[in-house]
């Protein structure tokens, strides 16, 4: 595949079927929570977070809900690693909660959470301060170039 097909690559809104939130909700949320501070702990590591924003992070507990999959994933950062938190909490510091389309469409940066937010597809609740912190980390944040790996050669 070429680099020009990852660019061409849009990713529609669509809302799964509530049957699958259904059964999500009835699922462990904890493996999410695990997997998603597996993947910000290697982004840490790699440094591609500051720093500076990441201590203002410290002790703070997040939610990420997933609407229409039921899935759910709670964490906090603390002594400079994310961490899961097995029990959602019932007022996180912060949460973001959308449909998995709107989540894609932020991780492939095809959309800025403040389109989706005003758009109402992106709701963002609790500290508003903290709020911003998340939002200038991600807006800041360079992926590497993966133009070296084999799979993604021309």
């Amino acid at each position: 595949m070429s680099n020009g097909f990852f660019k061409s690559l849009t990713i529609p809104s669509f809302t799964l079927p509530s049957f699958v939130a259904s059964v999500g909700n009835r699922l462990p949320q904890w493996p999410h929570a695990v997997a998603l501070t597996a993947g910000l702990n290697a982004v840490v590591k790699m440094k591609l977070l500051p720093e500076d924003s990441l201590e203002l992070l410290e002790g703070r507990s997040f939610l990420i809900d997933v609407l229409d999959t039921g899935g759910r994933a709670a964490f906090t950062f603390r002594n400079g690693l994310f961490r899961p938190l097995f029990a959602v909490p019932d007022t996180p510091d912060l949460a973001f909660r959308a449909n998995l389309s709107a989540f894609l469409q932020l991780a492939a940066r095809q959309e800025d959470p403040d389109t989706l937010f005003f758009n109402r597809t992106l709701s963002i609740e609790g500290d508003t301060e903290l709020g911003l912190i998340v939002k200038n980390m991600l807006d800041a944040m360079e992926w590497p170039k993966f133009s070296g790996i084999p799979a993604f050669r021309h």
